[in-house]
């Protein structure tokens, strides 16, 4: 049984936003479409939305933004708001406790605006109910009172856009998903896409960078720009101290390898992790919750944060009776699989 602590907000290739990304990443942003590299099917369906949303004069349907995280649901929202000219307002599902709360804001919009809510598959059910006649006929069913003397009234909202982000869509109550009229999943990124992107953040943090160390970075970056960014300027630390503080290929490998992160970009938990499956359960199937028990990390954030990932690659497969590890897992680690039946996975 293999045991240990996870701490998930230092983990250099968490997708998740940390409390440790500082403002950089805000200015690395790109603020209009034409900046934002990749996601090009939802870039250009969303293009030709909002210009006939302009052309009428009208505010946006609702966005629904969906995929796993850190591919740039926030900052699409944010382009959003600055392409239709209007303000952005930001809060997240966790963030709205009380009917109130949700009251509050919608009141608060003027015409137009973008409501950004952000984990919208963490909404509770009452303030979910709120949202349902703001989104459909911009107003709000507000009781007043309690008892036999309780009353409805009616209050009118501004016209606005509500963009909801989830890396959970099915999550989403039927109800609310119905009330979007577009949604748009974003995909992991390529490694030349994520290439450009570091390419674009070295440009704007000034850091020397050449083509084939920005790919470097790139391919161990997990498809997604957030990891992207945060290994940019890890191995800006290390070009600056130990090499002249132009990042090359050279200087990417030995900063990467430095971090534990191998040439897929996977560390040294998600490489603990398969060898527990193999080692310990002979490749699988495992359920979730004993490997979780195993490696010593909370169930929902293997199935959200590391199965992705190496889902995506092929290392590892969900069947009805748990979690396997694929043969593709077994060359990478340099393990032999003595299991027939496993290699056929």
């Amino acid at each position: 049984m293999i045991e240990q602590e996870i701490d998930f907000e230092n983990r250099i290739v968490s997708p998740e936003y940390s409390t440790h990304d500082d403002d950089t990443e805000l200015s690395l942003r790109p603020k209009t479409l034409d900046d934002y590299i990749g996601q090009d099917k939802a870039k250009d369906n969303l293009s030709i939305y909002i210009k006939a949303a302009k052309q009428r004069n009208e505010s946006l349907d609702h966005v629904l933004l969906y995929g796993p995280p850190g591919l740039g649901k926030t900052t699409l929202s944010g382009i959003i708001a600055r392409e239709m000219g209007v303000n952005l307002r930001v809060t997240s599902g966790p963030a709205i406790e009380k009917q109130g709360d949700l009251v509050a804001i919608l009141t608060s919009l003027n015409e137009g605006d973008v409501l950004f809510i952000d984990e919208i598959h963490r909404l509770s059910r009452n303030v979910e109910e709120i949202l349902y006649p703001a989104m459909e006929d911009f107003s709000l069913d507000i009781i007043l009172g309690k008892g036999p003397s309780a009353r409805s009234i009616r209050l009118d909202v501004p016209h606005f856009t509500l963009v909801g982000a989830t890396t959970r869509s099915g999550q989403l109550t039927a109800p609310l998903r119905d009330r979007f009229g577009v949604l748009l999943r974003l995909e992991l990124y390529t490694p030349e896409q994520l290439g450009q992107i570091v390419k674009r953040s070295a440009g704007i943090l000034g850091i020397p960078i050449d083509d084939e160390g920005a790919l470097e970075i790139a391919s161990r970056s997990r498809g997604t720009p957030r990891i992207a960014n945060r290994l940019l300027k890890r191995v800006r630390d290390i070009a600056e101290i130990e090499f002249n503080g132009t990042i090359d290929v050279n200087v990417a490998q030995s900063a990467l390898a430095r971090f534990e992160i191998d040439e897929l970009g996977l560390d040294d938990f998600d490489r603990k992790m398969l060898s527990a499956i193999i080692n310990h359960y002979g490749g699988g199937p495992v359920g979730l919750d004993t490997l979780a028990a195993a490696v010593g990390e909370e169930a929902i954030t293997i199935e959200d944060v590391y199965e992705p990932y190496l889902m995506q690659i092929g290392f590892l497969t969900r069947t009805p009776r748990g979690r396997c590890v694929t043969q593709s897992a077994y060359e990478h680690l340099g393990i032999k699989n003595n299991n027939s039946q496993q290699s056929l996975l």
